[in-house]
């Protein structure tokens, strides 16, 4: 009698051994948000077309292949008015971007083989996935903060010269 109290006993606290366990399988895992920041992979300057005068010099990240193509801007919180993103095409082609899991607005500027801004898309608004087209081929594109491209008084014709790091 006694030795079948004890497994009865083993058994119970076996049981619960199990039961605290397998709960601990059922604890939720946080999941931490991506956030990616600004690396320097270059410098940019920008030159007023009619007369060759620097408008603005800026720190830019370059995205020169698909991966960073694809991703650019997205999920970042914030981006210095001194900074950018130059995204580098093999050639100039019509270019569409659009603002997919992109947290801050942005004004996407278009530029061509020559390095002359052909088209602005201004005021890109956060996680809006509406088609922002260039209006001319363009083989470099350069993303900077929203209302900057009006601060700066930019205008198509204008030059950017670019150096890597």
């Amino acid at each position: 009698m006694k030795r079948q109290y004890l497994r009865i006993i083993s058994f119970v606290a076996f049981g619960m051994c199990c039961l605290s366990i397998s709960s601990c399988k059922e604890d939720k895992k946080t999941v931490k948000p991506v956030v990616i920041t600004f690396k320097k992979e270059g410098e940019l300057t920008i030159k007023k077309a009619s007369n060759d005068s620097i408008i603005k010099k800026i720190d830019i990240e370059i995205a020169d292949n698909d991966y960073e193509t694809q991703t650019g801007m997205m999920y970042r919180d914030s981006m210095e008015d001194t900074q950018g993103m130059l995204f580098v095409f093999p050639d100039a082609q019509y270019h569409t971007f659009y603002m997919k899991n992109t947290r801050i607005p942005l004004d996407i500027i278009y530029i061509g083989s020559d390095k002359k801004i052909v088209s602005i898309q201004k005021n890109a608004k956060p996680f809006d996935e509406s088609s922002l087209p260039s209006n001319a081929p363009a083989q470099y594109v350069l993303e900077i903060n929203a209302g900057l491209s009006e601060t700066w008084n930019l205008e198509v014709g204008d030059v950017i010269n670019y150096t890597n790091l």
